[in-house]
């Protein structure tokens, strides 16, 4: 699992948008802060903020036609298993948006793997 740097979401091919979009879906459910060396860091932050980062992977599949279930553009769902976020659970809602480990080097390493899958960004 791993969450593509914000920058390549626009540029990231139907298989990686679309697969990216089901692990956001599993992580802001049941996978929230379940260990996992490339996303833990995700777990530092509230859950806003990756909702944040995932209202950017749905607008992209959106704007390409593809549809998702408008369930998940509410901050608070957390799908059909899982309880719903309550204020508190969510956390603050003015954060920024953006990782800070999504950085240049990160940017740098997600290019590099899309390229060893043959997908040149």
């Amino acid at each position: 699992m791993r969450l593509w740097h914000e920058n390549l979401i626009i540029k990231l091919p139907r298989q990686q948008l679309l697969g990216q979009h089901r692990e956001c879906c599993a992580l802001r459910g049941n996978g929230w802060g379940r260990k996992h060396a490339t996303v833990d860091y995700v777990f530092g932050y509230s859950p806003y903020k990756f909702y944040l980062y995932h209202m950017k992977v749905m607008e992209e599949m959106k704007r390409r036609g593809y549809r998702n279930d408008p369930l998940w553009e509410d901050p608070y769902y957390r799908g059909n298993n899982c309880p719903a976020h309550n204020d508190e659970s969510l956390g603050v809602k003015n954060e920024d948006e953006g990782y800070p480990e999504h950085d240049g080097k990160y940017l740098q390493e997600c290019t590099e793997n899309l390229h060893r899958k043959g997908i040149i960004i």
